[in-house]
């Protein structure tokens, strides 16, 4: 487990920011606690450091994880968030999307949002924007990016895609053996 490195940082910030935007400040600057983002095992952890000051004490090989996993970096170097962070991200959201509950099922399976699912966007949201999908109860579901702003969308027919999917929370029966 170690700090992340300079470009590494940049890296996990830049797509992190595409969610949350400058709300990344409240992540780190908690009035409980001080957190900050650990690497093991090219994986990136949101940890207390109280919490991570008495994980030194286990080994690397037999620390399996710690805190809550926000996402991997890949082996060409990108990054990629992990369902695991969705608490984090419905919490500091900029841009929100709600789909009605006939189209919760197909995103629960992986696919994508369109017209004829959405229930209601955040005014203005820009094109190839980060945006976490609710259901119409506030429930988050998931993340993805937006694939038409809010001003496109409405001039859509009812099969286009609006937003492709990320992440959801189906992912934690999906790839259970893959998410740690």
């Amino acid at each position: 487990m170690r700090p992340l490195t300079e470009e590494e940082t940049k890296t996990f910030f830049e797509k992190l920011a595409k969610y949350i935007g400058s709300n990344i400040k409240h992540l780190i600057d908690r009035p409980d606690e001080t957190y900050c983002f650990r690497l093991h095992k090219d994986r990136v952890y949101y940890v207390s450091e109280s919490l991570m000051r008495k994980a030194t004490s286990i080994g690397r090989d037999n620390l399996k994880s710690l805190g809550v996993c926000f996402g991997k970096f890949t082996k060409t170097g990108k990054f990629r968030l992990h369902i695991t962070c969705l608490d984090y991200l419905s919490q500091y959201a900029k841009y929100k999307m709600w789909i009605k509950p006939n189209g919760e099922m197909p995103y629960l399976y992986g696919n994508h949002v369109v017209k004829a699912h959405l229930g209601r966007i955040t005014e203005d949201t820009p094109e190839h924007q980060g945006v976490v999908i609710y259901s119409m109860s506030d429930v988050p579901l998931g993340f993805g990016v937006t694939a038409r702003s809010t001003a496109d969308t409405r001039k859509l027919e009812p099969t286009a895609i609006i937003a492709f999917h990320q992440a959801d929370i189906g992912e934690y029966l999906r790839d259970e053996d893959t998410l740690f």
